[in-house]
């Protein structure tokens, strides 16, 4: 006869449960616990399959940089030395965002760095040789660079000519009319208290301001983020979950909170920063949200396929060399904020080339379809924090640029290499 412990009945469901760890509070508490931890690494495996790695590898790397040049020299990550970056990233990332968008489409814009000269030079031009006010010089800068990006475009677009040609052109003759303008002296000096000037000068040294406007940051990608949830719960769409959005959100707060306290100690949060990541941020939502971003991504899945969906496929390309253009003259006003004058440095090739190494290490593919404005922002931060961990470490450019050309090597292989695995499962 089996015997039951002390003040059990038969058919007692306690007894049962006592007898039975199944039913024991701390095996229903493992389960699920177990269960919950299975679906998020089902989830977690479906999101690589769908769309890769994403950001991780990239944020794996500027880790690994800033570790390596902080352990070589320990006023790397000084607030001074991440001050000065903040800023210096700026003008390369404004330019890196145009070309982003570009090469959402699958093509190229080789003309970024000579139309960021431009925009300086015209802005000096009318500044300082015929007294124009600094406001109306700025506003047709911008503007010349819309238009250049619109007749490169319109070339491509309805011409037929090659993006790469018709952009090779534009390296060229941009150049050489920034050098037209800027005169036998190729400097144009303006005032270093004027708006351009401020650009890059000015600060906000109070922590009312700065913690301020990380808590907003924070607070309204939490509003967005859930409203979307909701939105999409609602109609019946996959949706994040909100113990994700609290995590996401939780991320973001501490990335916000960290960079300004380290900011603070120097100068304070640059104005710079602030309108590079808003202009990040909106290019971010138009390209996701809106539907011609949509289009620009679906014009990169395949060309044929958005002329079938009813897409105007001219339209779309001339928006993109537009946005490319009018990004790289804002990028270039912040370079000639950053000197206090307009010179032939944003035309000498190089600023190009780390815009474009910026977007493609980024995460930005070569191939079209796949990539953010995000992209810019980190692949910037690689390339300049390469630059200034150099710098500090005296080490030769020539050292700087094979360090480069090799980590933007190692970006194009493994988006060969993702792009050649999604063609194995059937989903280019």
């Amino acid at each position: 006869m089996a015997v039951r412990g002390r003040g059990t009945r038969a058919g007692d469901p306690d007894a049962e449960s006592d007898a039975d760890p199944r039913h024991d509070g701390r095996g229903r508490y493992s389960g699920r616990l177990k269960a919950y931890g299975g679906a998020v690494r089902r989830r977690v495996r479906e999101r690589v399959r769908e769309r890769g790695l994403g950001a991780a590898p990239v944020l794996l790397a500027l880790a690994v940089i800033w570790t390596v040049f902080e352990a070589l020299n320990d006023n790397f990550l000084s607030p001074r030395n991440l001050s000065v970056l903040s800023v210096d990233i700026v003008g390369t990332g404004m330019i890196a965002v145009g070309i982003v968008f570009v090469l959402l489409i699958g093509e190229i814009d080789l003309s970024g760095g000579s139309l960021a000269g431009l925009a300086g030079a015209v802005f000096a031009a009318l500044n300082v040789n015929l007294g124009m006010p600094e406001w109306l010089a700025v506003t047709i800068a911008v503007a010349c660079g819309a238009a250049a990006g619109s007749a490169q475009g319109f070339l491509f677009a309805r011409i037929g000519v090659p993006a790469f040609v018709v952009t090779l052109a534009g390296l060229l003759g941009w150049n050489g009319l920034m050098l037209y303008l800027l005169g036998p002296d190729t400097t144009i000096n303006f005032s270093d208290d004027g708006l351009v000037a401020h650009l890059t000068s000015r600060y906000f040294s109070t922590a009312a301001a700065t913690y301020g406007l990380a808590a907003a940051g924070t607070a309204a990608y939490l509003l967005v983020t859930y409203r979307d949830h909701r939105r999409r719960g609602a109609a019946g769409m996959p949706y994040r979950p909100v113990a994700e959005i609290w995590v996401r959100t939780a991320l973001l707060g501490l990335v916000a909170f960290t960079t300004v306290h380290v900011l603070d100690r120097f100068e304070g949060l640059p104005l710079a920063l602030l309108i590079f990541l808003a202009v990040v941020v909106v290019s971010d939502v138009f390209l996701r949200r809106t539907p011609y971003g949509r289009q620009v991504l679906a014009l990169g899945g395949g060309v044929e396929a958005a002329r079938r969906s009813g897409i105007d496929v001219a339209r779309v390309r001339i928006g993109v060399f537009v946005a490319s253009g009018a990004l790289a003259a804002v990028g270039g006003l912040f370079v000639a904020s950053r000197l206090t004058s307009a010179s032939q440095v944003p035309g000498s090739g190089m600023l190009l080339i780390n815009a474009i190494a910026a977007a493609v290490i980024g995460g930005t593919s070569l191939f079209g379809g796949r990539g953010s404005a995000w992209s810019a922002l980190l692949g910037v931060l690689i390339i300049q924090s390469i630059g200034s961990g150099m710098a500090l470490l005296d080490v030769e450019p020539s050292v700087q640029f094979m360090v480069t050309a090799g980590v933007l090597l190692t970006a194009v292989v493994l988006d060969s290499l993702a792009r050649r695995a999604a063609e194995s499962r059937g989903r280019v």
